[in-house]
């Protein structure tokens, strides 16, 4: 390359036509325009020295990449823009709105599913155990709740076992991001529920070792939960349930007891709307669910309509009588230290940021329309609708998303990125259903498949990995932003996920576990179901992709890859 430049130098000099000395220093140009890229693109597929996979936490190795980078614009010429660094220490909320516009779109939305012909014709007391459906819109067993009884008690258990460790690896089970995330969504439908008339119980304790005592103290004749369909959830019911069989109630508190002043309380599972596609709705019972996920999604589309979202009353109250409702917990009551977003993203939980997404995403932003094109970004807030948060809390209704793209359709426009937003949430449901489907065996190493297979569960792989150490950039930058924000990109996950059980030959287990600790929008089936999809021991044997980084490099335009990398990953 020297040579030619060399070459070409001297016959610019030596030449007394203009146009010669042009054109050749044009090509001089478009000589080093093409090394400086291949330089980027050989720093982001490639280790800096030592080439070892394992780069030591003391001795990490960070990467310089120049300050201007060569950006293609559409008209295909070639321009030089600096970029500051200074942008990788920035925050951005998401939504990106005050909070008095969030409380105010989340009120209008609120207005705009109220119905003020609601009838209630029940009697006595109603408990509704909030899990995970920390919402008020859409909330079929709150609707259902309200609708059987004279008065409700919203209540939700801080359980211990959630400040436990992971299964196999004893990996934190909830880590500061999510906790704080958790806790957002807590204050919120709180203050949510005051506003129409109730408030929430918050108890620290064992759902199992709450819900019965509060029963009997209120003479609560149900208690209305959503069910969930893991084994850890599943178990929480069941043990709920046994502590409130046979449990005699009177019919009011401080009532005499006489025969006919007793009766039992029982616990009512609900589906709700967990899902888009209600499992009640499928056009073959969970047992006998496709092994692939195109024949799943083409049966519900044909088959299987999306029921409406439930209107909500304009009142829910009154509320019982109690003298301490409970606060919102702090990170510290909780046992782990605060985390604070310092770079990147930061997520707002709770329901009202919930609506204000969407609305921002949808209508605000208008990119919806685009989605399909963008959804495989990894920088920045509005490449995809980062839903999952509060779909995974419960604080998003998947049939609401369902109802606004509709909308969006009738009065916009609608097109293929239109329908893939509804694509992923089927995709959201088939994970729920298979793990009824398949129960504990998306947690075995084996899979659903019971694949053999030798995995290596090297300590400090794993850690390099874990840490973003690894010393490959697009790999590290990924891993940084996970424990930094507790959010990843979708092509993101999957990268990190090929390299770690493909390239490392580490055992799947242990990344799912990781995310389990990190991921805001952690959920046991997603989660689970990915990691088995990524490892190759999936229920579906067809999946079984490789995310090699020379490819993923390739698929990315330098310029927006390195300003993820910078932007993440300190340099």
């Amino acid at each position: 390359m020297l040579k030619a430049l060399s070459f070409i130098l001297v016959s610019i000099l030596s030449s007394t036509s203009s146009l010669k000395r042009a054109t050749g220093f044009v090509l001089c140009m478009a000589i080093l325009s093409s090394s400086f890229t291949f330089f980027l693109l050989r720093k982001l597929l490639h280790p800096s020295k030592p080439t070892s996979i394992i780069a030591s936490r003391t001795n990490q190795t960070h990467y310089n990449f120049p300050v201007s980078v060569l950006i293609m614009n559409s008209s295909s010429s070639t321009q030089l823009r600096s970029y500051s660094p200074s942008t990788s220490n920035t925050t951005y909320q998401v939504p990106g709105l005050d909070t008095d516009e969030i409380d105010r779109i989340a009120d209008q939305t609120f207005e705009r599913y109220a119905s003020k012909t609601m009838n209630r014709n029940g009697t006595g007391i109603a408990i509704v155990w909030f899990r995970n459906d920390l919402r008020v819109l859409d909330n079929e067993v709150l609707y259902k709740a309200w609708a059987s009884s004279e008065a409700v008690l919203p209540v939700y258990c801080l359980d211990p076992r959630l400040s436990g460790t992971t299964h196999y690896f004893g990996f934190p089970k909830t880590g500061a991001l999510r906790a704080q995330f958790l806790i957002d969504c807590l204050a919120d439908l709180k203050k949510n529920l005051i506003k129409r008339g109730l408030n929430l119980l918050i108890k620290y304790g064992k759902p199992e070792e709450i819900i019965p005592p509060l029963a009997k103290q209120f003479g609560a004749h149900t208690v209305f939960a959503q069910k969930e369909t893991c084994s850890e959830e599943v178990n929480v019911e069941r043990l709920v349930g046994k502590g409130l069989q046979g449990l005699e109630l009177l019919s009011f508190p401080g009532e005499c007891i006489s025969h006919n002043s007793l009766k039992n309380c029982k616990l009512q599972l609900i589906w709700s709307s967990c899902t888009m596609y209600h499992v009640d709705d499928l056009p073959f019972n969970t047992s006998s669910l496709p092994d692939v996920y195109t024949q799943f999604r083409k049966s519900v589309e044909a088959n299987c309509g999306i029921q409406s979202c439930i209107p909500i009353p304009m009142f829910l109250g009154p509320p019982v009588s109690l003298d301490d409702w409970g606060c919102v917990p702090s990170i510290n009551q909780l046992g782990l230290l605060p985390q604070k977003v310092t770079k990147g993203m930061r997520l707002v939980g709770g329901e009202s940021a919930a609506l204000s997404r969407v609305h921002e995403y949808f209508w605000k932003k208008d990119l919806l329309r685009i989605y399909k094109e963008t959804r495989n970004g990894m920088l920045g807030s509005d490449y995809s609708t980062k839903f999952s948060p509060w779909l995974a809390s419960g604080s998003l209704s998947p049939r609401f998303i369902y109802e606004e793209v509709k909308r969006y359709e009738r009065e916009r426009l609608a097109n293929n990125s239109t329908y893939w937003v509804l694509f992923e949430l089927i995709w959201r449901d088939y994970f729920k259903f298979i793990s009824i489907k398949y129960g504990n065996s998306i947690f075995h190493l084996g899979g659903p498949r019971k694949v053999e297979q030798r995995w290596s569960q090297d300590q400090k792989l794993f850690e390099s990995w874990r840490d973003g150490c690894t010393g490959y950039p697009l790999i590290d930058a990924n891993m940084k932003e996970l424990s930094t924000t507790g959010f990843m990109s979708n092509r993101g996950r999957q990268i990190v996920c090929s390299f770690l059980v493909r390239d490392m030959g580490i055992d799947w287990r242990m990344g799912a576990e990781w995310f389990e600790t990190c991921l805001l929008d952690y959920d046991p089936c997603s989660n689970y179901g990915n990691w088995t999809y990524g490892a190759g021991v999936g229920n579906d044997p067809r999946e079984d992709r490789y995310f090699g980084i020379p490819k993923q490099v390739s698929a990315l335009k330098i310029t927006r890859l390195k300003l993820y990398l910078t932007t993440t990953t300190p340099l």
